[in-house]
């Protein structure tokens, strides 16, 4: 998946002004001309797309373009704002909220009959005014990443796997040495929002009405980041010369990383020759958890050729289509019943499948992606920063953002 992309840190193009007619004039029938946008994660996304949008144009006798976007933020905002969008697309979960209080969604989620067998965490990420709006494409969470080379020279077993923050912060004291690190992430709440989670926190409640930034929970997740940064055992990707955890793995200067399944493709590709093995977060101190992540199939309101493109969103959805992506590219389904199938035939994927039970879905709320761009700039400084602050800042942009939303 684009997951990858979906994790950078986006600068939001604010929503795109009020397009809440869906009354588009609307074609039927086949010899329709859909266009489709979507961000990709490399050449095995793109190619499984434009195979999976071939298949059912031959079928309907339609037609479908594929576009790739280089920034599918900028470039929707654009489009949405110019009147003229792509009929279909890929909604990154942090502008999902954005585009749909502007109008610019057509909100198709009733027409899908099986809805119920798309993860719950993801459709309630995809609701906008209790309206599934659009349908999550594929499924990511996080897991911990251990170099096993790197394991067994530290005089580690299998036995020594980090199943509490206490064990992970031994073992990552344990491989660290030289030039490798023990445990490397990216500085970011898509990362470290897993152990806020753990420790009992998380950044709004259930309900996204209010913020719960600045809890002794997430300080306590903080904090422990910081106590393992300042004693050398954790760093973040920046300070080891890597973009990403996949990166420092691969090039061997973390001996662990926090990452999720798109690691697997991107292992394959770039660093086929590295033994690593994917395990649960650690549990924290309110119990396991991780974070789950995911873009959804758009389709614009302005659009055309809505009852086609809702037509191409259930044969993009299907199970079978799904395994064909989780095949060509990594990721996971977002169906319930193609993931058990998934969990079989990629058993060592294990823990990032079992981490969707306990996974916490993204803040899907107006304007927030902009708070969580700050909130990640101010955790860039956590090892000689103040957690406290760091959370207090988050909290007061959250409030206004949340206010700004209503």
């Amino acid at each position: 998946a684009c997951a990858a992309v979906t994790l950078a840190a986006v600068t939001g193009c604010s929503s795109s002004g009020g397009f809440g007619d869906s009354s588009a004039k609307q074609a039927s029938g086949g010899n329709q001309s859909l266009n489709v946008l979507i961000a990709t994660s490399g050449e095995a996304e793109t190619a499984a797309v434009k195979a999976a949008t071939a298949d059912w144009a031959k079928k309907t006798g339609n037609t479908v373009t594929v576009q790739i976007a280089s920034d599918i933020n900028q470039q929707l905002g654009q489009a949405f704002a110019g009147g003229n969008p792509p009929d279909l697309f890929y909604v990154n979960s942090d502008q999902f909220a954005n585009y749909a209080k502007g109008g610019s969604l057509y909100a198709y989620g009733d027409q899908i009959s099986d809805a119920s067998d798309f993860s719950e965490q993801l459709r309630k990420a995809f609701t906008y005014d209790g309206k599934l709006t659009c349908l999550p494409k594929d499924s990511s969470t996080l897991g911990l990443a251990v170099n096993t080379a790197m394991w067994q020279q530290a005089g580690l077993t299998e036995a020594d796997y980090p199943t509490t923050w206490q064990q992970l912060a031994d073992d990552a004291a344990k491989l660290t040495k030289d030039s490798v690190t023990g445990l490397v992430t990216a500085p970011d709440y898509q990362r470290l929002g897993a152990l806020m989670k753990e420790a009992g926190g998380w950044i709004t409640n259930p309900e996204q009405t209010a913020m719960t930034a600045d809890s002794p929970a997430n300080k306590q997740a903080l904090d422990f980041v910081q106590t393992m940064m300042k004693a050398g055992s954790a760093k973040y990707v920046s300070e080891v010369d890597a973009g990403w955890g996949g990166e420092a793995l691969g090039k061997g200067k973390a001996a662990m990383t926090i990452e999720g399944n798109w690691l697997k493709g991107a292992m394959a590709k770039d660093y086929p020759n590295v033994q690593y093995k994917v395990l649960p977060l650690p549990a924290g101190p309110a119990g396991p958890g991780t974070l789950a992540f995911s873009n959804c199939w758009g389709i614009a309101a302005k659009s055309q050729h809505q009852a086609a493109g809702v037509d191409l969103v259930k044969h993009l959805t299907s199970a079978e289509q799904q395994l064909e992506f989780s095949k060509a590219f990594g990721v996971m389904p977002s169906r319930t019943s193609a993931l058990a199938t998934y969990a079989q035939q990629y058993p060592e994927s294990k823990a990032w499948v079992d981490g969707v039970a306990n996974s916490q879905p993204p803040v899907t709320i107006a304007g927030f992606n902009k708070v969580t761009t700050q909130f990640n700039t101010d955790l860039q400084s956590l090892k000689t920063g103040d957690p406290a602050a760091i959370l207090g800042a988050l909290q007061r942009n959250g409030e206004q953002a949340i206010k700004n939303a209503k």
